[in-house]
């Protein structure tokens, strides 16, 4: 192996934590791997025997990168986060690709995205590379040009419009299980005014991509569009705390198919998930609840 291909190994080992950050800085798939792409061609044109920490080094780099697309974007006053996450980044990409899926089932979520999207690029990189990747602020300081004492100031800046902004989820069970019960109860029931009375004006229903594949739209968003589209359904789900939180399973003669997620904030649904591939499934803690 020579030391070209040897670099290409290193790269390819950093590629899905390029990624995630790309996207979560972005909140765009195809613009992350753009970003994750010049952070390539920049290693490439590199010494990277100088590199001590290539995966440090390479976090920045794409910080770099998406710091100046973010400007960028700024300066043509686009608002990429009115676009759905795509369900297939590349078309090279196979089915149950690893690296396309922590994009996918990303933890940040639409919500956390859009609060984001609020903060200006510099305070955006500083919250980001600190409060979810942990890049010491002496790291992060140069690639936004600022002091160290000015970026930590620009994290806990974004920190606090953060926190102000995220809505506070519901978290006693009970009324999480009353909520989705009644959610479901109105599906079947073809109830569309009580369906729109628990969904949030804003609520976002997400699909993966083996839903998809097997007919479920990929993004649904808004009250009315997410009530239409659950109107006379769900015939046969059932409750099941799915990873800790009131949701469902679909589980036609015993063989699990979909588990549905719910977020839940000032006692609205926020945000339905949709999950059919097998190996996550597999993954998932589970416990169907009593009727």
């Amino acid at each position: 192996m020579d030391e070209g291909e040897r670099l290409a190994e290193r790269f390819e080992a950093n590629r899905t934590h390029l990624r995630a950050v790309a996207y979560r800085i972005l909140g765009n798939l195809n613009e992350a791997d753009d970003a994750v792409q010049e952070a390539w061609l920049r290693l490439s044109r590199t010494d990277a025997g100088c590199v001590k920490n290539l995966g440090g080094w390479l976090t920045t780099v794409v910080g770099r990168v998406c710091l100046d697309m973010l400007r960028s974007r700024d300066s043509r006053r686009e608002l990429l986060y009115d676009e759905p996450v795509p369900v297939r980044a590349r078309e090279h990409e196979e089915p149950g690709d690893p690296e396309h899926e922590v994009l996918l089932v990303d933890s940040v979520g639409l919500a956390m995205l859009i609060v984001l999207n609020t903060l200006a690029p510099a305070e955006r990189i500083a919250f980001v590379l600190h409060d979810m990747f942990m890049v010491p602020f002496d790291e992060i300081a140069p690639v936004v040009g600022r002091s160290v004492v000015a970026t930590r100031q620009l994290a806990s800046r974004a920190r606090r419009r953060v926190q102000e902004s995220a809505p506070v989820p519901d978290a006693d069970l009970a009324r999480q299980r009353e909520v989705v019960d009644a959610f479901f109860a109105a599906s079947r029931a073809g109830d569309f005014d009580a369906l729109l009375a628990l969904l949030d004006p804003d609520v976002v229903v997400r699909a993966d991509r083996a839903t998809v594949e097997v007919g479920a739209m990929g993004e649904v968003r808004g009250a009315l569009a997410v009530a239409g589209t659950f109107k006379g359904r769900a015939q046969f789900a059932q409750l099941a705390l799915v990873e800790g939180t009131v949701g469902a399973v679909w589980a036609p003669g015993g063989e699990l198919k979909v588990v549905i997620g719910f977020s839940l904030a000032g006692g609205r649904i926020t945000e339905i998930t949709l999950r059919a591939d097998p190996d996550r499934l597999r993954r998932l803690d589970l416990a169907v609840l009593a009727a």
